[in-house]
C-alpha cells in the first residue's frame, strides 16, 4: 500500500487514474477517479456490481444473468493487485492505470473473475512445487477503418499504403517506424517486456513477442496491458489497430500463441531431459492440453468472428494433434537449447481474454502432469491436410456446446466461471446472428 502511495506522490503530474478489471471478455471495466482521491481506492478498495465482470462483449448485461436481479445486483470489493500503478502513455493527459480484481465482502476472492481463476491455476503448481514459466506472441493488424472498405494504412513516412502483405519484411516494419518507436518506448514505461516485432502474412499484420516471466499472472497481465496499449497508441496515430481473430477474408488471422515451461524449485526446467524429446513431464502435459483442446475452444475462439479463422490451411491449427518443430500442430515442441525445452500452444486467436488463455492451458496441462497422461504419437508432415485427426469445434455453437458438458474443465475452471461464461456466449451469439458481416467487423475491431 505504501508502494503506491509512493508512486503517486513521485508523479504529481497525474491527474486521474483509472481502476480497471479484465471481465469474461478480456474488457476493461472500471472508473475514472481523480488523483486526489486515489488514497481512498489504494486503501479501501473500490465497488462494484459484481455483474459488471460477466457483461456482454457490448458493455451489458447478459439475458437471464444469477448476477443481476437474482443477487439484487449486489457489488463487489475491489482491489488493487501487486502489479501496481502504471502509466498510460496513449491518452494525451498524464495518467495511470491501477489493476484491480474482485473479492466478496468477506474476502473471498470472486470466482467469475478470470485473474483469479488464473491465480487459482498457479496455485496449484506451486503445491506441487513447480512454477510455470510463459511466454505470449500477439499478432495484430494496422488498419485504415475511416472508409467503408477497411485497408491497411498509409506510410506516414511515404503516403502509400502497401498492396500486398510482406512476410518478415523490414520495408513494412519501418513504414510504421514512428508507430513501433512510440510502442517500445511505451511498453517500457509500462514495464511490459515487448521483445522482437516482425511483419506478417496478413496485409497491415504484424506480430510482437513478449518475454517469458517466471510469473504467469504477470505474464497475462502483460498480454491484457499490452493489447489496450497497442489499440489505444494507434489511433493516437490515426489509425486503429486490432487483434479481433479475422478482419479480413482473403488473409490468415490473428492468433495469440503461448509457450511455457515448468521450473521445479531449484529453477531445473523439468520440460528437459537433455535430449530433443523433452522429459515424460512434457509429454503428460501435452496429453493434458490436447485432451481438453477441444472443450476448451470457447476459450480459445471467443466471439462470432474467431470461427472465420478456425478453417484448415489457414496457419490456425484446427486438428488436435501434436509434433516436434511443426508449425501445422496444435502443439508444437521448438527445437533449440534443451534448457529452454516448452510447449508451444497455437490454437487461440487474437481476440482471447489472456486470463481465460492461461488458466485453460495450464490448467489442462497440470491435469496432464496430475494423471500421468500419454499423448498420441507426433505428428510429421501437414497436419493440415490430415483428415484422420480430431478436430476442434469450427462452429461457434459446437464450442460453446463443449464447453458447458465438459467433464474435465470443472477439474480446474470454477463452475461459476463456466456458468457465467457460458450465458455471456450464447448471449453474444444470440445477438451477432442478427448482424451482418459488416456489423460484425465494427463490434469486434476495436473491442477485441
Amino acid at each position: 500500500m505504501k508502494d503506491l502511495q509512493h508512486w503517486l506522490r513521485k508523479h504529481p503530474e497525474v491527474r486521474t487514474i483509472r481502476v480497471a478489471a479484465a471481465d469474461l471478455n478480456g474488457q476493461a471495466r472500471g472508473k475514472r477517479v481523480p488523483s486526489r482521491f486515489a488514497d481512498a481506492v489504494v486503501e479501501n478498495g473500490t465497488r462494484f456490481p459484481v455483474s459488471s465482470l460477466n457483461l456482454d462483449i457490448w458493455g451489458e448485461d447478459v439475458d437471464d444473468s444469477p448476477l443481476v436481479f437474482d443477487m439484487g445486483d449486489a457489488d463487489g470489493v475491489l482491489f488493487p493487485t501487486e502489479r501496481g500503478f502504471m502509466p498510460m502513455p496513449w491518452l494525451e493527459a498524464p495518467t495511470a492505470l491501477l489493476p484491480i480484481w474482485m473479492f466478496h465482502e468477506d474476502g473471498r476472492p470472486f470466482e467469475g473473475d478470470p485473474r483469479h481463476a488464473l491465480r487459482a491455476v498457479v496455485d496449484r503448481y506451486r503445491a506441487r512445487g513447480l512454477n510455470p514459466v510463459v511466454a505470449m506472441e500477439l499478432e495484430f493488424f494496422l488498419i485504415d477503418d475511416s472508409g467503408k472498405k477497411l485497408q491497411v494504412p498509409p506510410s506516414p513516412r511515404s503516403g502509400k499504403r502497401r498492396k500486398a502483405a510482406e512476410a518478415l519484411s523490414i520495408r513494412a516494419l519501418d513504414a510504421f517506424d514512428r508507430f513501433f518507436t512510440d510502442l517500445y518506448d511505451a511498453a517500457e514505461a509500462m514495464d511490459i517486456p515487448a521483445d522482437t516485432a516482425i511483419s506478417e502474412t496478413g496485409l497491415g499484420q504484424f506480430e510482437i513477442n513478449l518475454m517469458h516471466q517466471d510469473d504467469a499472472l504477470r505474464a497475462a497481465d502483460d498480454a491484457w496491458f499490452f493489447k489496450m496499449l497497442v489499440k489505444g497508441l494507434a489511433r493516437r496515430h490515426g489509425f486503429a489497430a486490432s487483434f479481433m481473430a479475422k478482419p479480413y477474408p482473403e488473409y490468415s488471422g490473428n492468433g495469440l500463441h503461448t509457450h511455457f515451461s515448468l521450473l521445479d524449485g531449484s529453477g531445473r526446467n523439468v520440460f528437459d531431459n537433455g535430449g530433443p524429446e523433452g522429459s515424460a513431464l512434457l509429454r503428460h502435459a501435452v496429453a493434458g492440453c490436447l485432451a481438453a483442446a477441444q472443450d476448451s475452444t470457447l476459450i480459445f475462439a471467443p466471439h462470432a468472428n474467431s470461427y472465420d479463422r478456425l478453417v484448415p490451411g489457414a496457419h490456425a491449427p484446427v486438428a488436435v494433434c501434436w509434433g516436434y518443430e511443426n508449425r501445422t500442430v496444435a502443439l508444437r515442441v521448438p527445437s533449440g537449447a534443451t534448457s529452454a525445452r516448452r510447449i508451444e500452444h497455437r490454437i487461440a486467436g487474437g481476440d482471447v481474454n489472456p486470463y481465460l488463455l492461461l488458466a485453460a492451458i495450464l490448467g489442462a496441462a497440470l491435469e496432464g502432469i496430475e494423471g500421468r497422461a500419454v499423448p498420441p504419437p507426433p505428428i510429421s508432415g501437414n497436419a493440415y491436410a490430415r483428415t484422420d485427426l480430431p478436430q476442434v469445434p469450427t462452429r461457434w455453437e459446437a464450442a460453446i456446446d463443449a464447453f458447458e458438458a465438459s467433464s474435465l474443465l470443472p477439474r480446474f475452471l470454477p463452475a461459476e466461471l463456466i456458468r457465467n461464461y457460458v450465458l455471456t456466449k450464447r448471449h453474444e451469439r444470440h445477438y451477432t446472428a442478427e448482424l451482418s458481416p459488416e456489423e460484425q467487423v465494427e463490434l469486434y475491431l476495436d473491442t477485441v
